[in-house]
This record gives structure tokens, C-alpha cells and sequence, in this order.
């Protein structure tokens, strides 16, 4: 069997998504993967998610809710070490939180698991290839928090939390993250985001955010299928 892990934080995310954003948005990804895997005749568990993480970036804003990296790391490896013992093989974690100190928790949680005898953990990194390249234009620009990607996977996952007067009332902020993270900046106020968003919500559309969510679904299952391949 595997463990599928939705991963997000409590987060900031512009005045029209809720601070569940990338909670909503793991736990799409995971079960898309779900009924993929279950296609294909594996037994596929959908964990309850991981809704608190490393999120400095955002800690500036009310409601975030960030923990030390450390205890991110410990508490994945604990659980793949728990999840074991049930016989699980591995633990699949769908990503949708992208703070550098969160994405470095999840690889130090899956070094570390290499060598102990917990279930093997595996992470697709959308951020990097070939992930990233099946994604949308605005997410590969890196002006992507709760911009037009994300605010597209909250409307067609969860339509009721987009404050949708505000979404379409939002000028584009075109300043990438990915550039002011390889600068040193360490907050979104120091990289231009005073409302906690990036990229276009005005732009999202429910129709998009189906799409990408099947694209993220898949790049789970691929990772999976690669890693019970081995």
C-alpha cells in the first residue's frame, strides 16, 4: 500500500484566498493521485494533511502559522518510521507550500529516512525539472502565491473560500518569487508582495485550475510508480 501525505501551511494568502490555501490545494493534488493509483490496481491511502510548517516567509501577516524547519523534518520521519509498522511502503507527500526552509524540511526528512527503515518517502519537487515544466506560465515565472495558479486550484476545488469580488478587483503583481528568493530576500515584504500575493488572481479561471490539478495528480503517481519500480 501507499500513503498519500497532503502537505500545506497556514499561510498568508492575499486578501481573497483562505490561509488554508495550500492545504486545499495538497490535498487535490493527493487525491487526484488517489484515483490514478487506484486505477492501476494499488492500494492508495489518503492521509489527513499537514497543515502546519515552516512558513517565515509569510510571518509577517496575520494568521500565519510557521514552526522551525527541524520540526517539520522529525515529525515526517516519525511518521513515515509509524506508518511503517503498518506496512506501508511508502509515503508520497503532495506538495503545495514552496517556502525555501519548508521545501528544505521535506529533503532533509527524506535523507534522513534513507537510512533508517521507515516508509520511504517521496517527493516530487514541483519547483524544479522536470515537474515544473508541465506546470502553468505564471507558476514556472515564479509570481505565483496566490496569483492566477493558485487562486485557479481554490476555484475548482473549493469555490465557497475565494472571496471572489476582491480576487477580480486585484492588479497583477508581476514580481517573481523564485527571483527575490536567489537574491536573499526572505520575506514577501522585502520581495514586493504587501498583500501577501504574487502573479495574476484576477486572471484565474476554475477551468485552469481542473487542468493543473490533474497535472499535479499525475506527477504524484508518476513519482510513486517510479519509486515502487526500484
Amino acid at each position: 500500500a501507499v500513503a498519500l501525505l497532503p502537505v500545506g501551511a497556514v499561510e498568508a494568502h492575499g486578501p481573497h484566498l483562505p490561509l488554508a490555501t495550500d492545504v486545499v490545494i495538497a490535498e487535490t493534488m493527493a487525491r487526484a493521485a488517489a484515483v490514478r493509483l487506484d486505477t492501476r490496481g494499488y492500494d492508495a491511502l489518503l492521509l489527513p494533511p499537514l497543515a502546519y510548517t515552516a512558513a517565515e516567509f509569510a510571518a509577517g501577516f496575520p494568521g500565519t502559522v510557521s514552526l522551525r524547519p527541524a520540526t517539520v523534518t522529525a515529525l515526517l520521519v516519525d511518521l513515515a518510521r509509524s506508518l511503517a509498522r503498518h506496512g506501508l511502503r511508502v509515503v508520497a507527500v503532495a506538495n503545495a507550500h514552496l517556502d525555501p526552509a519548508h521545501v528544505a524540511a521535506i529533503e532533509a526528512a527524506v535523507a534522513q529516512n534513507r537510512r533508517e527503515n521507515g516508509a520511504r518517502i517521496v517527493f516530487p519537487d514541483v519547483t524544479k525539472r522536470p515537474w515544473a515544466l508541465r506546470l502553468t506560465e505564471e507558476f514556472r515565472s515564479g509570481a505565483c502565491h496566490a496569483g492566477q495558479y493558485e487562486s485557479s486550484i481554490v476555484m475548482a476545488a473549493r469555490p465557497e473560500l475565494v472571496r471572489e469580488a476582491i480576487r477580480r478587483s486585484l492588479p497583477a503583481n508581476p514580481r517573481s518569487l523564485s527571483v527575490a528568493i536567489r537574491a536573499g530576500q526572505t520575506s514577501f515584504e522585502e520581495a514586493g508582495g504587501p498583500q501577501a500575493y504574487f502573479g495574476s488572481p484576477a486572471d484565474a479561471a476554475a477551468d485552469e485550475g481542473a487542468r493543473t490539478i490533474e497535472i499535479l495528480g499525475a506527477i504524484l503517481e508518476e513519482a510513486v510508480l517510479a519509486e515502487l519500480a526500484r
